[in-house]
């Protein structure tokens, strides 16, 4: 059993080098616990004894299984996100437990980056001083395309009325106002320019 968990360990502290420390606890000697540690943060080595949680498992078989995302910190300070699972054999006793100890120190200060990087004035917050888009040939084909998705079909699928109503929203929302726009949306809906015209003009 414990073998299979080394491999476990070895392989997942290879996923994330320099940022998660895996350590593999063999309960059966807590004074030399720890079997495996792969990508080592803490300093601790082969050999080393076992933590509080350790203890704590082996004293009480009833300790939960899985202590997932503590607080803690290597002994340099830095801080450190955790998770503790415990291994039982088939008696129903703790014999192993695995611990994961993500090093926090490195991302706090990219998570600091990037909320600075996407806030936005509190004064304007919320309020849509402007729209950074232009009303190309990408943007009219998304907005054909997911009238006709919305009612299981294609553009050229939909019902007269369907086209209608499209396009009428189309010429409400400032789609002809580009260039092209009314070859394309004809290309779109399988229909004459001649048609779209009369659609956008017909009243509601």
């Amino acid at each position: 059993m414990l073998a299979e968990a080394e491999k476990i360990a070895v392989a997942v502290g290879r996923m994330f080098p320099g940022l998660c420390e895996v350590v593999l606890h063999d309960l059966r000697n807590p004074r030399h616990a720890i079997r495996v540690i792969e990508n080592n943060l803490s300093g601790r080595k082969v050999g080393d004894s076992a933590t509080e949680l350790g203890l704590r498992r082996i004293a009480d078989p009833n300790y939960p299984s899985v202590i997932q995302n503590y607080p803690n910190r290597f002994p340099d300070g830095r801080p450190v996100k955790s998770t503790s699972i415990g291994i039982k054999n088939s008696e129903g006793v703790y014999v192993a437990a695995l611990c994961l100890n993500l090093d926090v120190s490195t991302l706090s200060p990219l998570t600091l980056t990037l909320a600075n990087l996407v806030a936005t004035e509190v004064e304007h917050r919320g309020e849509a001083l402007e729209t950074l888009r232009d009303r190309a040939a990408r943007e009219l084909r998304e907005v054909v395309e997911t009238f006709a998705a919305d009612r299981s079909t294609t553009p050229r699928s939909l019902s007269r009325e369907a086209k209608r109503a499209l396009v009428k929203q189309l010429h409400k929302d400032g789609f002809f106002d580009v260039v092209g726009s009314t070859q394309a949306i004809a290309d779109l809906l399988g229909v004459s320019r001649a048609t779209v015209y009369n659609y956008a003009k017909q009243p509601p």
